[in-house]
């Protein structure tokens, strides 16, 4: 004999709105971990950018104390002159050791827009750059062993620097110059310490003979007590703002001015 059906048993499933609501909740939960997962995405990349920036900017600031630590006199060009657009020096080539050495190089400073970057060699770059953003460049010449060798490289540093554009064929022995790109500055000023203050470096103050005797004609020419170095970093990088670095000549005897 059949039993009539239960009123309490019921078919079990889901209403439609009951599947509606939650089709809108997973797709609530979705949307949520896709913005969490999107914004760590967005926090690694910024990270490894101001990360790969601040490499960029430290192996920029060690070269740049490593030229001034190994700049060399010459006595046929001043080692080391600023003439307001570019800096200018010549330095032991770095794989200088004991009694061998392959030459001295001619190492220049500038800061360069994108449509300037045209010296002889490819200028390669580290990093992206945006065309016609100004960077900061280093320029050097091969290792040279001969005077006129070393004029020319120390023409073609001056000319490089004002954003000539070099051919070649017009550098004997020039080929092998080679540029970097660092990064990206607005401006840039240098400072040179000498007497007892900082002043700019074609000032001839600090320079002046001493107990007034006739002043020499190599004191306007000679190094510095230090050099500072005032950056203001391109915006819209990861790193921006003002950067100051003092650079000590390692020569300097503790209370000389």
């Amino acid at each position: 004999m059949e039993h009539p059906r239960s009123p309490t048993a019921t078919s079990l499933g889901f209403t439609l709105i009951e599947l509606l609501v939650a089709i809108t909740i997973m797709s609530m939960l979705a949307l949520l971990s896709w913005r969490s997962l999107d914004g760590m995405t967005r926090t690694q990349t910024l990270t490894q950018q101001r990360a790969d920036e601040l490499l960029r900017l430290q192996a920029a600031l060690g070269q740049w104390g490593a030229d001034l630590d190994a700049v060399v006199e010459t006595g046929e060009v001043t080692a080391l002159e600023f003439n307001g657009q570019v800096l200018r020096m010549t330095r032991r080539d770095s794989t200088e050791a004991g009694l061998q050495s392959p030459g001295v190089r001619v190492v220049a400073w500038a800061r360069h827009t994108g449509a300037q970057r045209s010296d002889p060699a490819a200028l390669s770059t580290t990093g992206s750059t945006n065309a016609g953003s100004a960077q900061w460049v280093r320029w050097q010449s091969p290792p040279l062993v001969r005077r006129d060798e070393l004029a020319r490289a120390w023409q073609r540093a001056a000319e490089w620097g004002s954003g000539a554009r070099l051919a070649t064929t017009d550098n004997p022995g020039g080929g092998n110059d080679s540029a970097v790109a660092l990064f990206g500055i607005d401006q840039w000023q240098l400072f040179y310490h000498r007497g007892e203050t900082w002043s700019n470096p074609q000032s001839s103050v600090g320079t002046e003979a001493a107990d007034g005797e006739a002043a020499n004609t190599t004191a306007t020419t000679e190094l510095p007590n230090g050099v500072r170095l005032v950056l203001t970093l391109s915006t819209g990088q990861s790193l921006s703002g003002a950067l100051v670095r003092d650079w000590v000549r390692p020569t300097l005897q503790a209370g000389r001015s």
